[in-house]
């Protein structure tokens, strides 16, 4: 038989918490059970993947302290990791304790939330320990308070072993009743929960999910502004005629990967999405940048100057860029 202890305070010195288990484990050792406990502090990073201990466990001990209100932290997210990863037939089977002990106040709320919440998941939820303790010496030295922590590791000991059966539980149907709750395979919860304790996987999707959302964030963007015809309508529309002006640009917008060329022949344009390698001007920047001077809020000039944009070929091209669309100058901006 093996039981787990879920320990979710901070492990402080005078948490009455820790003696109250440490009698329990010793007691339930002495019966030959084998109790491993888990020191939820100790391995936060790793807490997505507890619900993996619960395999062979008969039964477990969630023990808090109340310090300020209600169960720390780090048991509510032991217990969404059971809920989210854990395996619900294990559950089933696993009787569980809970232990909690308060210098404040609350002893008994979080004790009925630790009994709810093992219930909403399908365990078995046992009657277990609730204290109000004013002076941690004095409840830790109290023989009175020891016999009953022994009765209850004694206790514990004869509900596995006798495989004591547990009434049902209203508490059990909420979780069908929840909609939102995805039903993976045993085997798909444990890989889950290990993608989730590794931190630089979690950082990798993050930053796939920041990229994929300001790619469709562009795409709309874009396409309320006329998709791909945004990036030559707005040359077309803005073009100023020089008389035996020829000129020649590509411009590359590096975030949306797409390159334009215009090819200025006197009054005559032509502009379209493609490459020009030999264009006088090679320049590129980013779609807020073109978004800046296609607006009027800055010059093409002005943007080479300050460097959001790079550009190589023949720089006099630049200047004569703002003469051939004025984009400033209509806007009123500049």
């Amino acid at each position: 038989m093996k039981v787990n202890i879920y320990y979710g305070g901070r492990g402080l010195v005078d948490d009455p918490t820790l003696g109250v288990i440490s009698k329990m484990q010793n007691v339930l050792e002495e019966l030959r059970i084998e109790v491993t406990r888990y020191n939820l502090y100790e391995i936060r990073n790793g807490i997505t993947t507890l619900p993996l201990t619960l395999k062979e466990a008969d039964a477990i001990i969630l023990a808090v302290n109340v310090e300020w209100f209600g169960m720390g932290g780090n048991m509510q997210q032991f217990l969404d990791a059971c809920w989210l990863y854990g395996d619900k037939q294990v559950i089933s089977k696993i009787y569980m304790f809970p232990v909690v002990l308060s210098k404040t106040f609350g002893e008994k709320r979080s004790y009925m939330d630790l009994m709810d919440a093992w219930e909403i998941l399908g365990g078995k939820s046992c009657t277990g320990l609730s204290a109000y303790v004013e002076d941690s010496t004095d409840f830790e030295f109290n023989s009175d308070y020891s016999n009953l922590i022994e009765k209850k590791a004694e206790e514990i000991y004869r509900t596995i072993s006798q495989k004591y059966v547990v009434f049902p539980s209203s508490n059990k149907n909420i979780r069908s009743a929840i909609k939102d709750v995805i039903n993976f395979t045993p085997q798909e919860s444990e890989q889950l929960s290990k993608y989730v304790s590794n931190e630089a996987f979690v950082q990798t999707q993050k930053k796939d999910i920041e990229e994929l959302s300001s790619l469709f964030k562009g795409l709309l963007v874009d396409e309320a502004n006329g998709g791909d015809d945004y990036y030559t309508s707005v040359f077309l529309e803005h073009f100023k005629p020089q008389k035996d002006v020829r000129a020649s640009y590509m411009l590359m917008v590096e975030d949306k990967k797409k390159s334009i060329v215009i090819n200025v022949r006197g009054e005559n344009l032509e502009c379209s999405l493609g490459t020009n390698e030999n264009a006088n001007i090679l320049a590129q920047m980013k779609k807020e940048t073109f978004d800046k001077i296609v607006t009027g809020h800055m010059t093409f000039q002005k943007a080479f100057m300050m460097g959001e944009i790079t550009a190589r070929g023949a720089l006099k091209g630049i200047k004569l860029f703002d003469e051939l669309f004025p984009f400033a100058s209509n806007s009123g901006d500049e």
